[in-house]
C-alpha cells in the first residue's frame, strides 16, 4: 500500500467517525463492534519516500510533495515544502547571511517517522504524511500540524494549519491594531497606506510575518518567510486549529523554539538582524508635525522649547521644505537659509530629521537632477512593457526607485550627500514607502509592474510586484541606511520608515503610521508597540496626540505621559489640526507634560542602557509582562490575555495606564505572582491585594480615579535604576552624580528577577558610550553590572569592574537604596567606614543616599542594619 492510498484510507475513516458522530454513540459502538481498527502506518520500506541526509538535516520526497527540514541556528528549524520533487532555492530578504554550516544534527530512522534535535527541542516527520511536530525536552508538543488538515497547495497558494490547544495565545505580527493578543482573529499582510486607520483596519504599513505563542508554559515562535500578500488565521476559522499562508512564493518557515518567551525573541532577532543601535539623541523627546513652515516657523518652535525650558532633541522637517515636494531639493522660497538654519539649529542642541519620500518627480529633463541621474542609471522600476512606471504621489507624476538592486539602493543612498555630509542633518524619515499611489484603488502601484533583482549572491531575475510589494519599504530604508553609512562611515544613521518586512530592525526604526487623535488610539498604540519590539523593531513610536485629527487638551497630555515611556518619544500632526506641542492648552497641561518628559530625561541612562541590550539581543526597550513574567498567574496563564494596558518599560519599570483613559472610574492594576514591587514616584513599598471574587487572578492594587497628572508607574523589587540629574539635551553633560537608586527586595522571599530566581538578591546594568558613532563596536564603551544581596542583619550592593575602554561623564555615584526599615547603624565601603557628611537618610520612604567618587575598579558598598 502507497502513502496516496493510506491518505485516502485515513480521509475514509475521519469521515465515518464524523458520520458516527452524528447519528449517536449508540452508532458508533455499533459500527466499533463490526469494524476492524484501522491499519497501521506504512513502513519506510513500503513508502515511497526517498530521503536525503543534510549535515544539519534531511530532504524528503514523498510522492507529489517533498520538503527539507534543517536547523539553521540552536533550536531553529527551518521547514521548506514543494508540491513537487525538489525544493528550489529561496534567498530570503529577512534572514542575515547565514553562517557556514556549523549546526551538526543526528538524524533518527524508526522506519516511520526521521528526526533530530536542535537547542533541546526535537522535530520529528511522519514519512507517509510529512507532518511535523516539534517536541520540547520533555516530550511535551510545542508545535504540530493540524491532523485532519495537513498543509495545502492550490496553485501558486499555499496554507500550514497547526493544531491549537484552548490555552494557545499569539502575540507579534507587527503592528496589528487590536488588543495585544490575536486569539480569534485573522489579519493580512500587505503594506498599505491606511491614512486615519481605526481599530479593525487591517492590513496596515508593515508586514512583518512572525508571531510568538504561548500554551500551558511553552513559548515558541514561527516565521514565515514570504514577501507575497499572506494572511494569519488564529483560530477565528475553527477553534482547534491556525492556519497561515501566501498566494505565493516558496513555502518556507522557520519554527523558533527557547525555554522562556526572551528566548523566542532573542533567536528570532538572531535570525533576522539584531535593531540597529541609534544615536543617543533618537532617544530624547522629538517634535514634528506637517509641516513647521515656513522657515521662520521651524525656528519658532525650536525658540520656544528652550525658553520654555521642555527637554527636546530632534525638530523634523516634512514635504513643506522641498521645493514642489521633490525629494533631495529645498524650497528656497520658504527656506531661504536651510543651511544655515540646520546650523542653529545644532547650535541649540536640536538635530534635524529630514523627510525623503521615496517617489521622484518625473520632470522634464536638466530640471530635476535625482530623477536625470536615476533615469541615466536605469535606476526606476519598468511596465511589463519596458517603459518607466509612473504613478502619481506628492510631487505628481513620480517615478520610483528600484530597490531591488544592489546598485539602485547605492544611487539613492548617494543622494543625501549634501543633506548629510554638508548640511549636517541628523537622520531621515522614509514615509509614504509600502509604496502608497494616490488616485488609484488599490492605493499602490499595479502587481504586473516589474522589478529587477539584481543582489550580490542571487541568481538575476525578474518579479512581479505582487512578490516584492510587501519589501519595497524596507529595501528603501536599507538604501537610505547604507548611503549614510557609506557617507559617514563611523556615524550611526538614523533612519525612520513607516513600511517595512521582517529583517527590517536592521536599518530603521519605525512607528505606527497616521493614527487618530481619538483616546481609542491611545489605547491602541500601546498594544501595537508591544507587538512591534516583539517582531524585532525595539525603536518604535506612535504620533503623540494623534496624526489625524486634534485631541482634547486631557487626551494630548495623557499621551505626553505614556509617550514618555515609549521607545521613540515623537509629537506628530498633520496639516490643518490644531496645535499640539508641549505648551497648548495653558500653564496646568504645560507643566504635566514637561514634567513627564523631564522624567524621561532623568532616565536617559536606563533608556540607553535598553537600547544597548536591544542591540545586541534583540530585546525590546517595551515589553508584554510575560516577556519578564511568563508566568505571571497562579494558573500559569501569560497576564497579557486579559490584562494589556499595562507593560513593562525595560525588565524595572511597569506602566499601568489606565484600560479606558477618557473616563475617570477607577480600575484595578494587576501584579505579577511573587514579586514586591514599589511606588515609582513615592518611593514606598506597595501594598497588594487579591480580588475577592477571584483567588486565582493576580495581586492587585486598586487604583482609585486617576487625576490627569497621574500615570501609575511602579519598579520591581530587586531592580537597580540609572537616573541622571535634568539636562535640555542629550547633548549636555549632567551637571552631578549619577544615581543608581536600588529597590531592595524583602528579606527572606523569593523573587522572579532577570538571569535567576535566587533568594534576597537584586541586579541591574549599565552602559554608556559615545552615544553618536561606532566605535562601541570596537571596545570603546563602559559596562558595569550592579548586584546586591539582602538578609535580616545587612545587605551589599555590589559594582562590577568596568568592562570597555570609554570614560563616562559622571564623576561621582550617588547609590540611593529605597525600602530599609530603619537607619543603618554602619556603612562601608569595600570595607572601610563611609564619612557620615556623604551619607543621608528619608526615615518617612526609607531611604539611604552614600555619594562616593565613581572608579572603573569594582567596588562594594555594605550597610549594616
Amino acid at each position: 500500500m502507497n502513502a496516496r492510498t493510506y491518505k485516502w484510507q485515513r480521509y475514509l475513516a475521519y469521515w465515518i467517525a464524523g458520520a458516527c458522530w452524528l447519528v449517536g454513540p449508540s452508532a458508533v459502538l455499533a459500527i466499533g463492534a463490526r469494524k476492524a481498527l484501522p491499519p497501521a502506518k506504512p513502513s519506510l520500506s513500503d513508502a515511497t519516500a526517498r530521503i536525503k541526509s543534510l549535515p544539519n538535516g534531511f530532504e524528503v520526497d514523498q510522492n507529489d510533495r517533498s520538503v527539507r527540514v534543517t536547523a539553521t541556528l540552536e533550536g531553529v528549524f527551518r521547514i521548506q515544502m514543494a508540491p513537487s520533487p525538489t525544493i528550489a532555492p529561496n534567498p530570503s530578504w529577512a534572514v542575515v547571511a547565514e553562517p557556514p554550516a556549523k549546526i551538526q544534527v543526528t538524524i533518527q530512522n524508526n522506519g516511520n517517522a526521521l528526526s533530530f534535535v536542535s537547542g533541546g527541542s526535537s522535530i520529528k516527520v511522519d514519512l507517509p504524511t510529512l507532518a511535523i511536530t516539534v517536541l520540547d525536552p520533555a516530550g511535551r508538543v510545542i508545535t504540530q500540524d493540524e491532523p485532519s488538515r495537513l498543509p495545502e497547495f492550490h496553485g501558486a497558494a499555499f496554507r500550514v494549519f497547526k493544531s491549537m490547544p484552548q490555552s494557545e495565545h499569539f502575540f507579534a505580527l507587527g503592528d496589528k491594531a487590536g488588543p495585544t493578543d490575536h486569539r480569534d482573529e485573522a489579519f493580512t499582510l500587505w503594506n498599505t497606506d491606511a491614512y486615519h486607520w481605526q481599530e479593525a483596519t487591517d492590513p496596515l504599513y508593515k508586514s512583518i510575518p512572525f508571531f510568538l505563542a504561548m500554551h500551558d508554559g511553552i513559548s515558541y515562535g514561527i516565521f514565515l518567510d514570504d514577501t507575497w500578500r499572506s494572511s494569519f488565521d488564529f483560530g477565528k476559522e475553527a477553534r482547534n486549529y491556525y492556519s497561515f499562508g501566501a498566494e505565493g512564493g516558496q513555502l518556507d518557515y522557520y519554527i523558533i523554539t527557547g525555554n522562556q518567551p526572551k528566548d523566542i525573541v532573542r533567536r528570532f532577532t538572531e535570525l533576522t538582524g539584531r535593531p540597529a543601535m541609534p544615536p543617543r539623541w533618537a532617544l530624547g523627546y522629538q517634535q514634528s508635525r506637517w509641516s513647521y513652515y515656513p522657515e521662520s516657523r521651524v525656528r519658532e518652535v525650536a525658540d520656544t522649547l528652550r525658553r520654555k525650558k521642555i527637554p527636546a532633541d530632534v525638530i523634523y522637517l516634512d514635504i513643506d521644505y522641498q521645493d514642489r515636494d521633490r525629494p533631495f531639493t529645498v524650497d528656497r522660497t520658504h527656506y531661504p537659509n536651510f543651511e544655515q538654519m540646520i546650523t542653529d539649529l545644532r547650535a541649540q542642541h536640536f538635530h534635524t530629521v529630514a523627510i525623503t519620500d521615496l517617489h521622484i518627480a518625473n520632470a522634464p529633463k536638466g530640471e530635476y537632477s535625482t530623477f536625470d541621474s536615476g533615469l541615466a542609471g536605469d535606476h526606476f522600476i519598468h511596465n511589463p512593457d519596458g517603459s518607466v512606471y509612473v504613478g502619481s504621489v506628492w510631487p505628481g507624476p513620480s517615478s520610483f526607485p528600484e530597490f531591488t538592486q544592489a546598485s539602485s539602493r547605492a544611487w539613492w543612498g548617494s543622494q543625501y550627500a549634501d543633506f548629510y555630509v554638508r548640511d549636517k542633518i541628523g537622520g531621515f524619515w522614509n514615509d509614504m514607502n509600502e509604496p502608497s499611489v494616490f488616485n488609484v484603488a488599490t492605493k499602490t502601484m499595479p502587481l504586473t509592474v516589474l522589478h529587477r533583482i539584481d543582489e550580490p549572491g542571487w541568481p538575476k531575475r525578474t518579479a512581479t510586484h505582487a512578490e516584492i510589494h510587501n519589501v519595497m519599504g524596507m529595501l528603501n530604508s536599507r538604501g537610505t541606511y547604507e548611503g549614510l553609512l557609506k557617507l559617514q562611515p563611523n556615524q550611526r544613521p538614523f533612519v525612520l520608515t513607516r513600511a517595512s518586512y521582517a529583517g527590517g530592525q536592521r536599518y530603521a526604526a519605525t512607528w505606527t503610521g497616521d493614527n487618530s487623535a481619538t483616546w481609542n488610539h491611545l489605547r491602541i498604540g500601546t498594544h501595537q508597540l508591544i507587538n512591534l519590539g516583539l517582531s524585532g523593531f525595539a525603536f518604535a513610536g506612535n504620533d503623540i496626540g494623534g496624526y489625524a485629527g486634534s485631541p482634547s487638551m486631557d487626551l494630548l497630555t495623557r499621551w505626553f505621559e505614556i509617550g514618555a515611556f515609549a521607545p521613540i518619544d515623537r509629537d506628530h500632526a498633520e496639516r490643518g489640526s490644531l496645535d499640539k506641542e508641549p505648551w497648548v492648552g495653558g500653564p496646568e497641561h504645560e507643566a504635566i507634560r514637561r514634567h513627564y518628559i523631564e522624567e524621561r530625561y532623568r532616565l536617559i541612562p536606563y533608556i540607553y542602557t535598553l537600547a544597548e541590550q536591544a542591540n545586541r539581543e534583540g530585546i525590546p526597550l517595551m515589553r508584554p509582562l510575560f516577556l519578564e513574567f511568563p508566568l505571571g498567574r497562579r494558573d500559569g496563564a501569560p497576564m497579557d490575555a486579559t490584562v494589556d494596558n499595562q507593560y513593562m518599560f525595560g525588565p524595572a519599570l511597569m506602566i499601568a495606564p489606565p484600560p479606558f483613559p477618557e473616563v475617570q472610574d477607577g480600575y484595578d492594576i494587576f501584579f505579577p505572582e511573587n514579586t514586591s514591587w514599589f511606588d515609582y514616584w513615592t518611593g514606598y513599598r506597595v501594598t497588594l491585594q487579591r480580588s475577592p471574587d477571584d483567588p486565582s487572578s493576580p495581586p492587585l492594587l486598586h487604583h482609585q480615579h486617576p487625576a490627569l497628572d497621574d500615570l501609575p508607574v511602579y519598579v520591581r523589587a530587586g531592580s537597580v535604576l540609572a537616573r541622571q540629574p535634568l539636562t535640555q539635551s542629550t547633548d549636555e553633560v549632567p551637571s552631578g552624580p549619577l544615581e543608581l537608586r536600588v529597590y531592595l527586595p524583602e528579606p527572606d522571599t523569593r523573587y522572579e528577577l532577570p538571569h535567576t530566581n535566587t533568594d534576597d538578591r537584586c541586579e541591574g546594568s549599565l552602559y554608556t558610550d559615545d552615544g553618536e558613532s561606532l566605535n562601541f563596536q570596537h571596545g570603546d564603551f563602559y559596562r558595569a553590572s550592579v548586584i546586591c544581596t539582602r538578609t535580616t542583619q545587612q545587605f551589599t550592593v555590589s559594582i562590577s569592574a568596568a568592562e570597555g575602554h570609554y570614560t563616562p561623564w559622571w564623576k561621582e555615584l550617588d547609590v540611593a537604596v529605597l525600602g530599609l526599615d530603619k537607619k543603618p547603624s554602619e556603612i562601608l565601603l569595600n570595607g572601610k567606614p563611609v564619612s557620615a557628611d556623604v551619607i543621608s537618610f528619608e526615615n518617612g520612604n526609607g531611604v539611604l543616599h552614600v555619594r562616593f567618587p565613581a572608579s572603573r575598579s569594582a567596588c562594594t558598598l555594605t550597610v549594616q542594619q
